[in-house]
């Protein structure tokens, strides 16, 4: 198994958990939090970006397959933690 495209769609949806609250202001979750949650949604956005782009696992890493990798994690990411972000505050109404 290859780690590296694990570990860019997990950074990148990191990085999607902690810009949605930009766009969303009224997400009410701590940066930690996001950054976990984004983090897992990361993951699975970012092997499905790279399986949409027809990007094979342990292929390689040419420069589609990490922009694919990296943008499917921030995509994935930042939906993620949105939806929980969402969830957590209809609950708490």
């Amino acid at each position: 198994m290859d780690w590296i495209p694990l570990i860019l769609s997990i950074i990148g949806g990191a990085a999607g958990g902690n810009l949605i609250p930009t766009i969303i202001k009224n997400l009410n979750l701590s940066p930690a939090l996001r950054s976990i949650i984004g983090a897992i949604g990361g993951g699975l956005g970012g092997s499905f970006a790279a399986g949409a782009v027809g990007v094979e696992p342990g292929a390689g890493l040419d420069l589609q397959a990490i922009l694919a990798t990296l943008g499917g994690g921030l995509g994935g990411g930042g939906i993620v933690t949105a939806i929980v972000g969402l969830i957590k505050n209809a609950m708490s109404k």
